[in-house]
């Protein structure tokens, strides 16, 4: 991993940081609000693959707007249809605050790179749970926009990130398949007690020995 990635260390995939101020009232009563509606593990929904879109038409757009807001307000910076019940391909991803929200229709990998980088990503449909997960640090993303017009999208870091975490849920594949065996069971075993998880932070390493000390 080269040292461009450190970034990338501290970003989840598809929950935002709170704020350092914490969160207004209004604020908290919107996130509530929102991840009412977001499927959470253990729904069979979770572990299905989406169908193709085939209709382009004035109800698409208002789901996308919909599915839009949804994030927003829980928060998130992606969302896949699959998280709200919806069995087909469509995503949306706002990867920070000042990026424009997308969404895209059909999404698939065309390519990824070999250069890859971990990072602690958390879910909407997996509240409470962080675990790593190494992921190629470029993508590029074919599909199609809210009008069936081709949508190419190269994306670096965050955003290559959030998509591919997107596409797996589509997948009807979660974080939970893309960690380490022993972060998998911790976060299993969370998930059952309704607790939370996360990685303990490595280490730091200790100081070499002062040969002017001796």
């Amino acid at each position: 991993m080269s040292e461009a990635t450190e970034e990338q260390l501290e970003a989840t995939a598809e929950v935002e940081e709170t704020p350092a101020g914490g969160l207004s009232e209004e604020e908290r009563d919107r996130r509530a609000r929102a991840l009412a509606e977001v499927r959470t593990f253990g729904d069979a929904v979770l572990r299905s693959r989406a169908s193709d879109i085939t209709e382009f038409d004035a109800e698409l757009a208002r789901e996308a707007d919909r599915m839009v807001e949804i994030m927003r307000d829980a928060m998130g910076v992606g969302l896949a249809a699959t998280q709200l019940g919806v069995l087909h391909r469509l995503l949306v991803f706002q990867a920070g605050p000042d990026a424009e929200a997308t969404a895209v229709v059909n999404p698939r990998l065309e390519w990824l790179s070999e250069e890859l980088a971990t990072a602690e990503e958390g879910c909407l449909s997996l509240p409470g749970i962080g675990v790593d997960v190494e992921r190629p640090l470029h993508a590029r993303v074919r599909g199609l926009d809210l009008r069936g017009e081709p949508l190419l999208l190269e994306a670096s870091g965050l955003e290559a990130r959030v998509l591919q975490h997107e596409i797996d849920h589509l997948d009807g594949v979660l974080i939970l398949d893309r960690t380490e065996r022993g972060q998998r069971k911790a976060a299993m075993r969370a998930l059952r007690e309704g607790t939370s998880y996360s990685p303990a932070p490595e280490p730091d390493p200790a100081p070499e020995p002062d040969p002017d000390d001796d």
